[in-house]
């Protein structure tokens, strides 16, 4: 399996030739989008306009090309919404598991992280400012999970124009008290790097 980033909260998974992308909105926020006619596309709330061979936008359970896919609801990061308007996506490939959470309020109920179960892999926004997930949320979440990976997304992006500013990600990895571990433009997931402790992975614009 492997995961790149192309700014916000936009990822593509690619497993034995099928690419799935997440939360391509990249037209909106000033840039090109990503999403081919071949790939499938999830957003963690409402679908884009993307040109692509399927597009998930809710909970369920989905099978894309030996990629189990399953949508888990969850409240969306807005003070006072109490509505299940968000999805969080787990996605199986073979015996890696990853999690995309999305703009989602940090506090996951008991529910919810039966349905996550043992992730390999987790991708959460750290920008902040009432939009997405903040440096804390992001710890909070981490803490619940205890994934073997974190990816941080959703950060300031002077290329991309955000409704709302985000934090500069140096600035939320300091917050989270966090190191990373490398950055690197493409990873490639192996079982035999995967280790017991949380390592934080910065993953490069595409």
């Amino acid at each position: 399996m492997e995961l790149q980033f192309y700014g916000a909260n936009c990822i593509a998974i690619t497993y034995k030739g099928a690419r799935i992308v997440i939360d391509d909105n990249l037209l909106e926020l000033g840039a090109k989008s990503i999403t081919k006619p071949e790939d499938v596309a999830l957003f963690t709330t409402k679908a884009h306009d993307v040109n692509a061979r399927l597009i998930f936008d809710g909970p369920g359970e989905y099978e894309v090309s030996d990629v189990s896919i399953t949508g888990i609801s969850a409240q969306e990061h807005i003070e006072g919404s109490d509505s299940l308007k968000a999805t969080m996506y787990k996605l199986i490939a073979g015996d890696q598991s990853v999690l995309i959470t999305g703009h989602i309020n940090p506090k996951l109920d008991e529910k919810q992280l039966e349905a996550i179960g043992i992730v390999d892999v987790l991708v959460v926004p750290v920008g902040g400012n009432g939009y997405t997930i903040d440096p804390n949320g992001a710890l909070q979440v981490i803490k619940e999970i205890d994934p073997k990976i974190v990816i941080p997304t959703h950060y300031d992006d002077k290329a991309l124009k955000y409704p709302v500013p985000q934090q500069d990600l140096s600035h939320a990895l300091k917050e989270m008290a966090m190191v990373p571990k490398e950055n690197i433009t493409k990873l490639k997931l192996k079982n035999s790097e995967l280790s017991e402790i949380t390592h934080l992975i910065v993953l490069e614009k595409s």
